[in-house]
């Protein structure tokens, strides 16, 4: 009996996880070490691209987002998203011994209360419409429901960024942990699609000419790249204990909302339940 998508995305995505949790780890002692020499990355310093560590620190998490980019491909992201709260198990572990950033009581109960909420979605999650090509993914993402859902995400992005950040970047960590989490739940999308892409033409059914997937790649990249930019910001400025489980439940939750606007789903409700939990 072969293995299901299911089983094979649920696999990745714990392979995932680890991978992201360590990143966060190293990373954050990359942007330390730069720090001492150079101008921070949370006051928009760039020196951190000198340090190997950093770049020790993104190779993890390249591996750690192939891995979910090909989950993506095999099992639907109300599935594989809110499996993400294990990377904030493993950060919280790893930045208590090696970062001496003390996990106290109630970070251990977010932790908990995280992985609960994430259990409730994943167990209720509805099933998820495959689309058969990127043409098919388009006609939903240009739906008007969704069109307004981007509209509305980029206007908070750009208001975050040019009146928020300025002022209040160094002292409210949901200043960049907003942006990143807005432009991570269009990343998603736009994933969902190139993956689909990539498994159809793999399949026959080649998708590269279709001017859409070039769409969806040039959104994946501009989205990625100011994610890492914020997120490296967020993690020089404040603790790793904090950034990844405030960074896991705003980016799930805006994620979530996306693919129900997106492919209809019927489960607002239960992502109203889970945050309760968490």
């Amino acid at each position: 009996m072969g293995v299901s998508d299911n089983t094979k995305g649920f696999a990745l995505a714990v392979v995932s996880s680890a991978f992201i949790g360590s990143s966060f780890i190293l990373k954050k002692k990359g942007l330390k070490r730069a720090g001492k020499s150079g101008t921070r990355a949370g006051v928009g310093g760039y020196a951190y691209l000198l340090e190997p560590l950093w770049w020790a620190g993104m190779i993890t998490m390249l591996i750690g987002e192939v891995a979910n980019f090909v989950a993506y491909v095999f099992a639907p992201a109300s599935l594989v998203t809110p499996l993400g709260a294990l990377s904030i198990i493993v950060s919280a572990i790893l930045s208590h011994f090696m970062l001496k950033e003390r996990l106290q009581r109630m970070g251990i109960l977010g932790c908990i209360s995280c992985i609960v909420g994430s259990v409730v979605i994943v167990i209720h999650a509805p099933r998820e419409q495959s689309p058969s090509s990127v043409e098919e993914i388009w006609k939903l993402a240009t739906q008007p429901g969704f069109l307004i859902y981007a509209a509305t995400t980029l206007s908070f992005v750009l208001v975050l960024v040019l009146h928020f950040e300025p002022r209040y970047g160094q002292t409210n960590i949901l200043i960049y942990l907003g942006i990143c989490s807005l432009m991570g739940s269009l990343t998603v999308v736009s994933i969902k699609a190139i993956g689909i892409a990539i498994k159809l033409t793999f399949q026959g059914i080649s998708q590269v000419t279709y001017y859409q997937t070039w769409l969806f790649v040039t959104v994946a990249l501009v989205c990625v790249i100011s994610q890492m930019n914020y997120l490296n910001k967020a993690l020089d400025t404040f603790n790793t204990a904090i950034v990844s489980p405030i960074y896991y439940v705003m980016f799930t939750s805006l994620t979530i909302i996306a693919s129900a606007i997106m492919f209809k789903l019927q489960y607002l409700g239960i992502l109203a339940r889970a945050l309760v939990i968490i």
